[in-house]
């Protein structure tokens, strides 16, 4: 069991939040400390589709909006919760917050290479190497779906 623990979470992503915090609180100790983070691109578009041309403030504020409301769905009414809304660079800003709060360990969700965001797989590479505590890497669920599809698929040897 881990005393504090930090949950990288994809504000865009229900899903892999709730599954996260699922497997976070499994590993965690009964008193221990949760701390869930999301990482926001503050630029503008342009060279990232997928980034709006908000406002950085108006973005935070959209990114802790759907963390908090990620929170209220998934975490047990008996658990607390630190959130960090941080913007700046998704691999570094993990591994920077997971020395400043001196966690045990992170958790992360990886799409890998077949994701149509490839910074996916580089996030939790950079993460991994780098991080000053133990990582969790889960599969997304569409992969872990996908795999157990194809065993399905396959015939009996």
């Amino acid at each position: 069991m881990y005393r504090k623990l930090l949950i990288a979470i994809d504000p865009e992503d229900d899903h892999e939040g709730k599954r996260a915090l699922e497997a976070g609180l499994n590993l965690l100790d009964e008193d221990g400390e949760l701390h869930l983070a999301s990482v926001y691109n503050p630029g503008g578009g342009g060279f990232f589709p997928h980034v709006t041309e908000d406002a950085p403030e108006d973005r935070e504020a959209e990114v802790h909006k759907k963390l908090d409301l990620l929170v209220r769905k998934y975490l047990p009414m008996n658990r607390d919760a630190t959130m960090h809304v941080v913007a700046g660079n998704i691999g570094e800003k993990l591994v920077a917050l997971a020395g400043q709060l001196c966690v045990d360990l992170l958790v992360l969700v990886s799409r890998g290479s077949g994701s149509p965001w490839h910074l996916r797989k580089a996030t939790v590479e950079y993460a991994s190497v780098n991080a000053p505590c133990t990582v969790l890497v889960l599969p997304s669920l569409e992969k872990a779906d996908g795999e157990a599809e194809a065993t399905e698929d396959k015939p009996d040897s």
